[in-house]
């Protein structure tokens, strides 16, 4: 009874974890040559905390990141949209946590070799595909090292790949290439002076052209600045492409960008000063994919991103990730490692999560921003006079409760996995 999980990334690695507290064997076989701590700042939301909090790594959080106190939207006269508090401020059981991506990341894989043994995670070795067998599942993959292939058998194959997900590929090998709307991200951090609550999320400007800001570190009681994670987002025509060939995730100058947000300054914030502070900007293409009519195949099930990448528009991918992988590990305890657990997991997240990638598509809690500068062009005095509160507040709720992380429903609902629940090796 075995699983075997290609992608050491934050699905996987959780998805490792999740094995481990159930009881199930697992391997997780990842693509880079070294997993190291790549990426900038992602956030956390408390239904993911909570899943993080029962595999009991939720206590090393701190070290990556800051609890998250506030988000808001805010117009590009630099006046706010709406402002709520969040994680325990706003009443959850649970925070919301703003983090490096890469360094949590090593977090987890840290956690799965202390529990699960430094062999549980091969490096250098990429999925090229799989075959479903008469009892089990038979997963090839290429050892970056020297170019052989080595084939591993297991019950069951999780596919935690990635957006270019060669599980994924298989399954679905007409669906071509990712779909890129015209989004280009320009990303980096920079310290500074905290700003607002010294732990709050900001999203400010419109659908064509924003900024994203959010903290992920303390504030140093020496100096009195802390991390800070920042966002630079521009529509270009879509029609013209990118230069896909560049790579996904490309080292830029700020030059190529900077220009469009020269103006981008406020009484309490200058956006061109502080982007010039970075050490390194990453270039990032906002792309998704449209919803995958099955995430299954047999004993194979993709997971996270290579089952349902989106935009990254309301904190959903990381957490949807961890939140996946403890779906599937509750219904391997009612199900046993079996395709009757992949069923069950598909059934009870595809339809929602497929749902929400579109809604992300559609700009997310972003789109109050458009409607806004619809009606004013983000300039205003009194947000009251714009848009009356109790719209956003309706907008807010429904999206809240679409993502996952509706306050009353997140509170109230029982643990995904029974504190010492063990799989039965007799189902």
């Amino acid at each position: 009874m075995t699983v075997v999980v290609a992608g050491g990334g934050i699905a996987g690695l959780t998805m490792a974890l999740t094995c481990h507290e159930i009881g199930v064997p697992v391997r997780v076989f990842e693509s880079s040559r070294r997993i190291l701590p790549l990426g900038v700042g992602i956030n956390l939301l408390p239904n993911a905390v909570r899943e993080l909090t029962d595999l009991g790594v939720a206590d090393r959080l701190s070290e990556i990141g800051i609890a998250t106190q506030e988000w808001a939207l805010i117009g590009r006269g630099g006046n706010d949209i709406w402002s709520e508090p969040r994680g325990l401020l706003a009443g959850y059981r649970w925070p919301q946590w703003s983090v490096h991506r890469g360094e949590l990341q090593l977090m987890l894989l840290d956690e799965v070799r202390r529990r699960c043994g430094t062999e549980a995670v091969v490096e250098a070795h990429r999925l090229v595909g799989y075959r479903n067998t008469s009892s089990g599942i038979t997963a090839t993959f290429e050892d970056r090292s020297d170019g052989s292939t080595v084939e591993v058998d297991a019950d069951i194959l999780i596919a935690a790949d990635g957006l270019n997900s060669r599980a994924r590929r298989q399954l679905l090998p007409d669906e071509g290439a990712v779909r890129w709307g015209g989004m280009m991200l320009w990303r980096g951090t920079a310290v500074g002076p905290p700003i607002r609550t010294g732990a709050s999320f900001m999203l400010v400007g419109n659908l064509d052209q924003r900024f994203v800001h959010y903290p992920i570190g303390p504030i140093d009681p020496g100096t009195g600045l802390q991390r800070q994670n920042w966002l630079l987002e521009l529509k270009l025509d879509a029609a013209v492409g990118w230069n896909s060939s560049a790579g996904w995730n490309r080292e830029v100058d700020k030059s190529i960008f900077l220009p469009h947000f020269t103006e981008w300054v406020w009484e309490w914030f200058d956006v061109p000063a502080f982007v010039e502070r970075a050490d390194t900007v990453w270039e990032f293409p906002m792309v998704d994919r449209d919803p995958a009519p099955t995430w299954l195949d047999g004993r194979m099930a993709l997971i996270g991103d290579a089952a349902h990448v989106m935009y990254p528009v309301g904190s959903n991918g990381a957490s949807q990730a961890i939140v996946d992988a403890r779906v599937l590990g509750a219904q391997f305890l009612r199900h046993g490692v079996t395709p009757d657990a992949l069923a069950a997991f598909e059934e009870q997240l595809h339809d929602d999560v497929s749902a929400l990638v579109l809604r992300n598509r559609g700009h997310g809690p972003m789109a109050i921003l458009g409607e806004v500068d619809e009606r004013c062009g983000g300039y205003f005095d009194n947000i009251d006079d714009v848009m009356p509160r109790r719209e956003v507040e309706h907008f807010m709720s429904r999206y809240k409760e679409a993502a996952g992380f509706a306050m009353e429903a997140l509170n109230a609902a029982p643990r995904t996995i029974a504190p010492g629940a063990r799989i039965d090796r007799s189902v």
